[in-house]
């Protein structure tokens, strides 16, 4: 099982959906919030993912493919 931390920046158009609960059910990955900061315009969380590698790398793909930003951060960013 594999862990990855990432900061995801949504679009606006985005921040009102169930992103992260629907990336979690369709790639049977579990996230781990570790700071989140949302606006009227933007949302931008640090989560953890935690899950089979190619869950994660069809996780991260995903999120790409609907507008998310994905920059992978350092393991001791928050540790």
């Amino acid at each position: 099982m594999g862990r990855k931390l990432v900061h995801l920046i949504f679009p606006q158009e985005l921040i009102k959906e169930p992103v992260i609960y629907t990336v979690a059910k369709k790639f049977d990955v579990v996230p781990n919030i570790r700071r989140a900061n949302v606006t009227e315009t933007v949302g931008e969380v640090t989560l953890e993912l935690s899950g089979d590698e190619e869950n994660l790398k069809q996780a991260e793909q995903y999120l790409e493919s609907i507008g998310v930003e994905v920059k992978p951060l350092p393991r001791d960013v928050i540790e």
